[in-house]
């Protein structure tokens, strides 16, 4: 049983944890504007950063099921910002990547991000940074490491 203190720090972490979600999505929202959803964004910045994957991939990194990627796949298709190439060993594989064009809307709109965010990042002190982004992966892992069992 969780005392008290315990209690309302689960809250702090909940509270504090949409809001900071809620704001980066506004944030990304006001950058991208009607030209792709957030979704559309963080699924060009995965593809880039593996170079290629496949939607299941895509799914298992996300936490969701396979055809809420793949309805995101069929939008950005649509856009020509990603390719889908038939892995030649195993023609069930279809690997994703992005695209020339994909690629320049993904780098422009990151860099516009980044230009948005930089100024909260030069309100701390770079060790302040690195302290904080190291105890947000060991949380990350913590939370990953928690089994479906203890829900």
């Amino acid at each position: 049983m969780l005392s008290n203190e315990e209690w309302g720090i689960v809250d702090r972490f909940v509270d504090l944890n949409s809001s900071l979600n809620r704001k980066f999505n506004n944030l990304i929202r006001a950058v991208v504007g009607d030209a792709l959803t957030v979704e559309q964004y963080t699924t060009l910045a995965h593809i880039q950063q593996a170079g290629s994957c496949t939607s299941s991939e895509l799914a298992a990194e996300f936490g969701v099921k396979k055809s809420a990627v793949t309805s995101i796949i069929n939008r950005l298709f649509e856009k020509e910002w990603v390719q889908r190439d038939t892995d030649p060993k195993d023609r069930r594989n279809i690997y994703l990547s992005l695209t020339d064009q994909g690629r320049t809307v993904f780098t422009e709109t990151d860099l516009k991000i980044r230009r948005l965010v930089q100024p909260v990042i030069h309100e701390f002190q770079n060790e302040e940074i690195v302290d904080f982004l190291n105890q947000l992966e060991r949380l990350d892992l913590l939370i990953g490491s928690i089994n479906k069992a203890n829900y």
